[in-house]
């Protein structure tokens, strides 16, 4: 006897609303779902090649007909009886064939009483399709985990046929059903048919970049090299293998409906709304009514227009209007407290450790800073900062002893956007690449001393940068100066977060480990079953991004500074992109910000020692590694078995070689030769997915929700002596910087979007968690995740200490915002906390 676990097609999958009822009919005429049980030790000696495992007879689902489905989706249990078969003896695998006219997810099958055996598991979470969608049987395994060398023969034959079916051979357009992963470079994002042209990234030495999962979609009609994209109302259509795709709870129409609405309906409601004040601000009051009062949408047909393109049970969660018509955003935390915090040094200068963006900053270790750029090319673009600029302000120490005492930091955001902005300040922007240099005081916090903001020499690049040196004042009009100093900054800042910390360096980096994990790994492979959660929905949300956020036109061309040239901009930085530096430890030790030290926990010293994000992030750094430690010791008893372990040296290989192709040659790639190296690997994979994303994805909100803390754009330059905008720094500072920042209708659509981002679903999985506790049937790995889960639960318990400590300064800060970002877990919703298991969001 067998218990089938899987939720039915229903009232409310919108792409197919008759599946219920079809899927009854089909059981009545005979068109059933069957099962057979294949046999893990006793061989078919009927079969070709006498290596398949003998199969048993079919056996039917029971009682479809007569269980209800809910209209919401929820697990149906049906029963299922074997004829046993004693040549089949302990079964290892199972074929399931789907005769209904559409899919279901099955999510397990459950063998009670097996003879010689007793209960055996199948773990499934996978869309079983009609059977007519399939070249082959779909074939599920045990939860038993094998390396290659150690699985029964019987099985190895399904092991690599089901291989083979998800790389699939490389041609056609793939369809909803198909289950193929397989690469494709980053050549849909531009829209040549429509005059919106992007290069072609990934597969050049111009344009290197992390390889995304294929569609095969034609080609545009004007390009060849560029791929068509689908009209905008079939967005949620785009390719993925369909057990990619966000599962019912997390409601996946939710999310592609939240990001079209804004980007369909709700930005030109607010052309509309806002034509009368051209596209500006006039007060913070203005800011302060969307978190206070809402927005007047138009009350013609705007709503009607949403209704008659979102299913009413949706409506509510993708647009929170209220009765009066209002738009409204929650109260992001940055304000929630002190609405004029924000505005402070401290504040400025504690986000760079604690904010959504705190991986940049780095200590200073030659004065003045100099720039990597090639002087041949770029002339001189070195700081023009200067010992005058700073040296009274470091508490009595020379600028040599401040950087001998490790006093010195800063924010550089000169060279990576320095030979792009001529480019970028033709569009809309008019913006600067930047440095800030920050002192680090006796009571651990950091203050800015200066400045530069720098563009491209009017008279070619080669002659170097222009750049002014600004300092904080207490004079009004120079203290207003600084305090645009500081916007310029925060819109490098949030730019480079957006394209670099955030999109290239989790979503785009951790694609291709998606791809190659399941294209080289068997599911009963010890590495996939560790990897797999940290891969949930990734690249779901990825193709998503693509259609509707990065490509060309989309809400961060539209949102954010670089424009056009945003993605083009990640590319470049994806050339300096190594492996083993997005290590924690070896991150912070490029950075400066840590040097090792054998008295020091885990021999790594902060020299900032209240660094929230690293802090917390090295206490789960380390707890993600010693799991990873003793999980990948049981299965690997020596060095020699994993270089015997031929699935785990192929995907090794075409992670190098495919996935981040154009990384091939580097020498920095681990050889995987002994397990330390397999080790650090799994570590920064599961790093990257879940708490690196974490905390630069779910601060978002909290931080920039209220878009003058951390603008996207600048429109206008710094106001000079002489000017009418300079004059009107004295009588209305607010207004000059309003109109200098994000424009109206930008920062409500950022708002929009980074609202949407910043959300846990309510069915997330956190790190610690698993959807199913016996995704092993291995007992010592069990118990080493069940003593990982308590080893996060007592760093959670730390964290909570560490925020209500008064002496670390930068934990709340002046705005009052504790952090807890690498706070492992948290509820659904807009929290500022929770590491989810993936970049799943």
């Amino acid at each position: 006897m067998g218990t089938v676990v899987l939720m039915k097609k229903n009232f409310l999958d919108f792409n197919d609303l008759s599946a219920s009822v079809i899927d009854r009919v089909d059981e009545l005429v005979g068109k059933r779902v069957s099962l057979q049980l294949v046999s893990a030790f006793n061989s078919d000696p009927t079969a070709s090649n006498g290596l398949q495992g003998k199969v048993g007879e079919p056996a039917h689902l029971e009682e479809w007909i007569t269980t209800i489905t809910p209209l919401v989706a929820e697990e149906s249990t049906f029963k299922v009886t074997f004829d046993w078969d004693e040549q089949i003896g302990v079964p290892g695998a199972f074929i399931i064939k789907n005769n209904h006219h559409s899919g279901f997810y099955l999510k397990s099958l459950t063998l009670e009483d097996v003879p010689n055996q007793g209960r055996i598991h199948f773990v499934c979470n996978s869309w079983v399709y009609p059977a007519k969608r399939y070249k082959k049987d779909r074939v599920f395994f045990t939860n038993k985990t094998y390396l290659p060398g150690e699985m029964p023969a019987p099985l190895q034959y399904y092991r690599e046929q089901e291989l083979l079916n998800l790389r699939g051979d490389g041609t056609g357009e793939l369809q909803e059903w198909d289950r193929v992963y397989d690469y494709a470079y980053y050549n849909d994002l531009g829209d040549p048919d429509n005059g919106k042209p992007r290069p072609v990234l990934g597969g050049s030495t111009e344009y290197p970049y992390p390889r995304r999962g294929r569609t095969g979609r034609p080609p545009a009609k004007t390009d060849p090299e560029t791929e068509s994209r689908l009209p905008l109302l079939t967005s949620l259509n785009i390719y993925v293998p369909r057990d990619e795709r966000f599962g019912h709870i997390k409601m996946s129409d939710f999310l592609g409906y939240a990001l079209k609405s804004i980007s369909q309906f709700i930005e030109p409601a607010l052309e509309s709304v806002f034509d009368s004040t051209p596209n500006e601000f006039d007060n913070f009051a203005q800011i302060y009514k969307l978190y206070d009062e809402g927005i007047q949408l138009p009350n013609d047909h705007f709503l009607d227009d949403i209704r008659n393109n979102i299913p009413l049970e949706l409506l509510k969660e993708i647009f929170p209007t209220n009765e009066d018509n209002l738009f409204e955003f929650p109260t992001p935390q940055v304000i929630q407290g002190d609405r004029s915090a924000w505005r402070t040094d401290e504040e400025f200068a504690r986000e760079m450790l604690a904010g959504p963006n705190p991986v940049i900053i780095r200590r200073v270790e030659e004065f003045p800073p100099r720039s990597k750029l090639d002087p041949e090319l770029y002339g001189d673009q070195d700081s023009k900062i200067t010992k005058q600029h700073i040296e009274s302000y470091l508490d009595g120490l020379t600028v040599e002893q401040a950087i001998e005492k490790n006093k010195l930091f800063i924010l550089d955001h000169h060279d990576s956007l320095m030979t792009y902005l001529r480019r970028i300040n033709t569009t809309s922007t008019k913006t600067y690449a930047s440095r800030t240099i920050l002192f680090l005081k006796e009571d651990g916090t950091l203050k800015p001393l200066a400045i530069e903001l720098s563009r491209p020499h009017p008279d070619g690049d080669q002659y170097g940068a222009i750049s002014n040196v600004y300092t904080p004042s207490e004079d009004e009009v120079e203290g207003s100066i600084w305090q645009l100093a500081k916007a310029y900054v925060a819109v490098n800042d949030s730019g480079v977060h957006q394209l670099i910390s955030h999109w290239l360096k989790t979503h785009a980096a951790i694609e291709p480990f998606v791809i190659a994990t399941n294209r080289q790994l068997s599911v009963l492979h010890p590495i996939y079953k560790l990897l797999q959660p940290h891969f949930r929905d990734t690249m779901n949300i990825n193709a998503f991004a693509r259609q509707i956020v990065i490509n060309a036109g989309g809400i961060l061309e539209t949102t954010v500074f670089p424009a056009k040239y945003a993605m083009e901009m990640s590319s470049a930085i994806y050339k300096d992109w190594t492996f083993p530096d997005q290590a924690l430890p070896e991150d912070l030790k490029n950075r400066g910000m840590a040097v090792e030290d054998p008295n020091s926990p885990h021999g790594l010293r902060l020299l900032i020692a209240d660094y929230p994000y690293a802090v917390d992030g090295l206490e789960i750094w380390f707890a993600i590694k010693n799991w990873v430690k003793d999980y990948c010791y049981f299965y690997y008893k020596s060095d020699e078995m994993m270089q015997k372990d031929s699935g785990l040296q192929s995907w090794w290989k075409e992670l190098r070689e495919e996935g981040h192709g154009d990384k091939k040659d580097e020498p920095w790639w681990p050889k995987m030769q002994n397990r330390e190296e397999l080790i650090e690997a799994c570590t920064i994979i599961i790093w990257i997915a879940s708490a690196l994303h974490a905390a630069v994805n779910f601060g978002q909100y909290p931080y920039a929700g209220f878009l003058p803390n951390r603008p996207t754009m600048s429109r206008r330059f710094m106001p000079e002596k002489g000017t009418p905008d300079y004059d009107e720094l004295e009588s209305n500072f607010d207004k000059v910087f309003l109109k200098t920042i994000t424009a109206q209708r930008q920062t409500l659509l950022g708002i929009a979007l980074i609202e949407t981002l910043s959300r846990h679903s309510s069915d997330e999985m956190y790190l610690g968690q698993r959807d199913t506790p016996e995704w092993t049937s291995d007992k010592i790995p069990l118990q080493a995740f069940e003593d990982f889960g308590k080893k996060l639960g007592d760093i959670e318990v730390r964290i909570i200490t560490r925020n209500h400590d008064n002496m670390l300064k930068n934990r709340v800060g002046p705005v009052n915002v504790p952090y807890t970002l690498l706070y492992p877990t948290s509820e659904g919703g807009l929290t500022g906390k929770g590491i989810p298991n993936s970049v799943s969001i």
